[in-house]
């Protein structure tokens, strides 16, 4: 991992849960650094903060899956890494 990548995750972790405070809920647990968009090669820059719940919980995504989070979150992972890089600008 690049030391820029490292400051980003960095950065990205001290956010609140994106999932959780779209549905204006108190954030369940610590913030993960989810690694969007499922590919060969991870970037450490292409990420998002989720809690425990959202990120590997029951109501997470890695437990329901891509389409089930989406449906049920109204939300994809392009959104929420267009709202971790606002939050970060």
């Amino acid at each position: 991992m690049s030391a820029a990548g490292q400051r980003w995750m960095a950065r990205v972790a001290q956010l609140p849960c994106l999932v959780c405070e779209q549905m204006g809920l108190s954030q369940r647990g610590r913030t993960h650094v989810h690694h969007l968009f499922d590919t060969a090669h991870r970037s450490d820059t292409l990420v998002a903060p989720l809690c425990d719940d959202h990120h590997n919980g029951g109501n997470g995504f890695h437990t329901l899956g891509q389409r089930e989070f989406q449906r049920r979150y109204k939300t994809d992972e392009t959104h929420l890494l267009a709202e971790t890089i606002r939050k970060l600008s």
